[in-house]
């Protein structure tokens, strides 16, 4: 049967019938509810939630349409989870001597307290070369680990490339089903020895990603390079933090151990699929993956009661008036209770019209909160990138945080809000400003909420 005469009922999108329209440029019923959503059922870990920025779009002439799809997680019971596979990625060289040093050995040892004997740990240390401290275990003798850590001294260099590529090659040791697999990266220096190369330390992390290992970026001080352990994080889809004292060291690693704990969906993969006429423009903070009339970007796990979402700028070309389905977003995660690939999707519904009247009264003031947002992060780079190279003064960037900042207030999102005071007060007392920026930049494109 021609795909062109099949017909998709607005009471069940799995029927079809022969004598309608293309199902990829299908003009719906008048029975079709334009907000329907396709939601998974309770026992699922995420639910999925599309929303058009505007409910109808101009019939004689090309527009664009922005479309939020807002994921949110939650049915995993308290305490459940799977074990974790870890390995901590140590920067030992020299400018690790004193504090730095001693509150690393710490912060390891609470990771060793929170896991339990069904979690596997492994550590790598890396400095003029990286080396296996300890290969992938239960964590079973918590003492013997113990002495392990504490039996770290310095080195010189920084090897980061080597680090990562060994680190994650113990986390590989593991077989992947049935852990969660993480890799914890620590370091207070640039690379200085190794593949110093940005795109070939990035790349690797990328490829590692689509092997199911997940890479945290932990930067202490101020001498590491942020926008490398940021396209880390955002690559591979894990966190980013900058430590600004060593004694903050065990609580960030506690904090981010815990959130491990509390995942509920990982490896999110999101995929825009375009019906007839229509194209993704950009999918707002990511670097999408584009294929015949599709589009795929990965996006950061999901820990419970969490939520993220993402504007997917769509360009709709002309057609007769009437409802159709412009795209189908579909998101595929792992469960982390069940260890399943699971699958949710959602329909993006828009009505075609001539009528202006109609097209004014259709914009969704959500949405649009959303967009200024996912602008606002755009902004943000613009700014730090102006620090970097010295083309913003220090007035002038401190005029257009505030800007973001009353921004980020007026649209609930006190904690970027307060990052970006914390950049401020930076900036007036003459210190970099770019490492907590960059953090704050992360947050705002993946769209995390609690």
């Amino acid at each position: 049967m021609n795909d062109s005469t099949q017909m998709i009922f607005p009471d069940d999108p799995n029927k079809t019938r022969i004598g309608g329209i293309d199902p990829n440029a299908t003009q719906m019923g008048t029975g079709w509810d334009a907000n329907r959503t396709a939601m998974a059922s309770s026992m699922q870990a995420i639910t999925l939630e599309c929303v058009a920025e505007n409910n109808y779009a101009l019939a004689t002439g090309n527009t664009r349409e922005h479309i939020l799809a807002k994921i949110t997680a939650g049915g995993m019971a308290m305490g459940a989870r799977m074990p974790v596979n870890i390995c901590l990625i140590l920067d030992h060289s020299g400018s690790m001597e004193g504090p730095p040093m001693e509150f690393m050995k710490q912060a390891c040892g609470y990771v060793v307290d929170l896991l339990e004997p069904n979690d596997v740990l492994s550590i790598v240390t890396f400095a003029d070369n990286a080396e296996v401290m300890m290969p992938a275990r239960r964590v079973v003798n918590k003492a013997l680990i113990k002495e392990h850590i504490n039996r770290l001294d310095l080195g010189n260099t920084t090897n980061l490339y080597d680090g990562i590529a060994l680190g994650c090659s113990q986390v590989a040791s593991i077989p992947a089903q049935g852990y969660v697999n993480r890799a914890l990266l620590f370091t207070d220096g640039e690379p200085t020895a190794g593949n110093k190369d940005f795109s070939a330390i990035v790349g690797q992390v990328t490829e590692q990603k689509s092997r199911g290992i997940t890479v945290t970026a932990l930067g202490l001080g101020q001498e590491y390079n942020e926008e490398l352990l940021a396209a880390i994080a955002k690559r591979s889809g894990g966190n980013y933090y900058y430590i600004t004292r060593p004694e903050l060291i065990p609580e960030v690693f506690r904090k981010e151990l815990e959130t491990l704990m509390m995942l509920v969906a990982r490896n999110v993969r999101m995929r825009v699929q375009m019906s007839r006429w229509v194209q993704v423009r950009q999918i707002y903070g990511k670097l999408p993956t584009f294929g015949y009339r599709s589009a795929e970007v990965t996006l950061a796990d999901l820990e419970r009661g969490e939520a993220q979402s993402a504007i997917i700028e769509l360009g709709l070309d002309s057609r007769p008036g009437g409802k159709y389905r412009v795209a189908k977003v579909e998101v595929t995660y792992d469960d982390s209770v069940t260890g399943r690939t699971e699958t949710v999707s959602s329909d993006v519904v828009v009505e075609f019209t001539t009528d202006a009247g109609l097209i004014s009264s259709g914009v969704n003031p959500v949405v649009q909160r959303e967009i200024e947002v996912a602008e606002a992060s755009r902004n943000l780079e613009k700014t730090v990138m102006g620090m970097r190279t010295q083309q913003i003064a220090p007035a002038d960037a401190v005029r257009e945080l505030e800007k973001t900042r009353s921004l980020l207030i007026d649209q609930g999102r006190t904690l970027q809000a307060q990052d970006i005071q914390n950049a401020i007060n930076d900036i007036k007392q003459g210190t970099g400003a770019e490492k907590t920026l960059v953090g704050t930049i992360i947050n705002l494109d993946r769209g995390k909420s609690k």
